[in-house]
């Protein structure tokens, strides 16, 4: 998407905004975004800030989610003409969300000098995940929670606040799109509905199940997933100053 079409579908969805019954044309609860690793790949390359900017638009008649690049300091990427985008649509299959918990139980026995038991004792270690990675029951509950309710979070933001707290873009950090092992093959994002303690009030955040390739023995490969972090939605976490609230 080159730089004219960015403006106007971010125009477009400030248009939507405080109407309800375009949003209803324009979303459905159960669609999705996808990104490929093509997509990954050259979002990681033009943007160098912690953070990623994706920025909400209408574009074609579509809802997507256009990815602003962003330079070291956290200001717009004037140099870059070219924005990587993706659609709101269907899901194409199931999506399964693995959470997987490793344990390492250490058993200690001592014995005396004489070789009699004094004593013996178990203990179990509980994993430690360096990786921003979801609880997955709380992203199954925010998924859920949006399809069942999103629309009436959305007709009470038009109605009483006329739109002007529906989110613009969304503030995600790069360590949620990008993990080197397993490298990431593609990711597909769904809104999530949760309540934030902060703002005492429901926010919509996006939520990102990456997908991994894994190679097994010989020549076949498996494909994982795994639930990561949400991102922050402005209006109300505007981390950009450049960009407004």
């Amino acid at each position: 998407m080159n730089e004219n079409d960015y403006k106007l579908a971010m125009a477009e969805w400030d248009r939507h905004r405080s109407d309800y019954f375009l949003i209803t044309q324009l979303i459905q609860t159960n669609y999705v975004f996808d990104l490929s690793k093509e997509q990954l790949d050259k979002i990681r390359e033009k943007n160098k800030y912690v953070d990623a900017c994706a920025q909400v638009g209408v574009f074609n008649g579509e809802m997507v989610l256009i990815f602003v690049p962003l330079d070291e300091k956290g200001y717009i990427d004037r140099s870059v003409v070219e924005y990587q985008y993706t659609t709101l649509k269907p899901l194409k299959g199931d999506l399964r969300l693995q959470e997987t918990k490793e344990f390492t139980v250490v058993k200690n026995a001592i014995l005396s000098s004489d070789l009699a038991k004094v004593d013996d004792n178990t203990n179990t270690f509980f994993p430690v995940s360096d990786q921003p990675i979801l609880d997955q029951d709380v992203a199954v509950q925010a998924i859920e929670r949006w399809r069942d309710e999103g629309m009436e979070w959305f007709f009470r933001e038009c109605t009483e606040f006329g739109g002007q707290r529906i989110f613009k873009r969304f503030y995600i950090p790069m360590d949620d799109l990008f993990h080197p092992e397993p490298e990431v093959a593609g990711v597909t994002c769904s809104f999530g509905l949760r309540h934030n303690d902060i703002y005492q009030r429901m926010l919509v955040t996006l939520i990102f199940i990456s997908f991994h390739e894994k190679m097994l023995q010989g020549s076949s490969s498996k494909v994982v997933s795994n639930t990561y972090d949400w991102a922050k939605p402005c209006p109300p976490v505007c981390r950009i100053p450049e960009l407004g609230s």
